[in-house]
């Protein structure tokens, strides 16, 4: 057995099933769930990219490491999918505020998946991982789009970012295989959005953004392939 679930209390252990087992059943919004029957404390998860980000079309895994001092700690979450993003690392480590100094314990694994959907929408280049997609993102925002454009087509299309090819170990963080891209996905065309839905649900919560989100409704708008 794992050694996280063999750390995790009883009482933890049914919480994290309980919230699990209601994603999967009630999944958010573009985020499907794949739960490991042999690892509760891992879960696997693909991200549908927001429309009329860089992101849209594409297809992103990630996973999330519940630790075994959950839930009084964060849980870790690395994208899996190579993604050119300012607050996901060379490795895929995802630096979310809510993963870090601004958790707390009764913030759920639901309140995470919005949280990194969100950054989708609206990054955070103060707090940045990846320090040449957060200078684009502020000085080139057209050169960011079409980085993280062209990673898009290339990892996340086709069928690429889809469940499969997950790393065995990746406790330093996950190494994406290289796939060719698709060049039959369409572009984003101009006045596409992120659903009404989620805009509202970022809108609406701007502590999952470090407590504001600086210049990047803008950027939202504007992004055309």
């Amino acid at each position: 057995m794992n050694s996280n679930v063999e750390n995790l209390p009883p009482q933890v252990l049914r919480l994290v099933y309980k919230e699990v087992s209601a994603l999967a059943a009630d999944p958010p919004e573009g985020i499907k769930i794949y739960p490991s029957e042999e690892d509760i404390t891992e879960l696997h998860t693909a991200i549908e990219g927001p429309e009329g980000t860089p992101f849209a079309g594409g297809v992103f895994r990630m996973r999330l490491v519940l630790g075994k001092d959950f839930p009084a700690a964060p849980p870790k979450g690395y994208f899996l999918t190579k993604i050119f993003h300012p607050n996901v690392g060379h490795k895929g480590e995802i630096c979310v505020n809510v993963l870090k100094r601004d958790w707390r314990a009764e913030l759920g694994l639901r309140h995470v998946l919005l949280t990194i959907k969100c950054l989708m929408i609206h990054p955070n280049p103060e707090s940045a991982l990846n320090e040449e997609a957060g200078r684009l993102l502020l000085e080139d925002y057209t050169e960011y789009a079409s980085r993280a454009r062209l990673l898009t087509e290339i990892h996340a299309m086709g069928g690429h970012g889809g469940t499969s090819g997950v790393p065995q170990d990746p406790a330093d963080g996950p190494q994406p295989k290289k796939h060719a891209g698709d060049p039959t996905k369409r572009a984003i065309g101009p006045g596409v959005a992120p659903s009404a839905a989620l805009a509202i649900q970022c809108a609406r919560s701007p502590q999952l953004l470090s407590g504001r989100t600086p210049r990047i409704h803008k950027s939202v708008k504007t992004f055309q392939a």
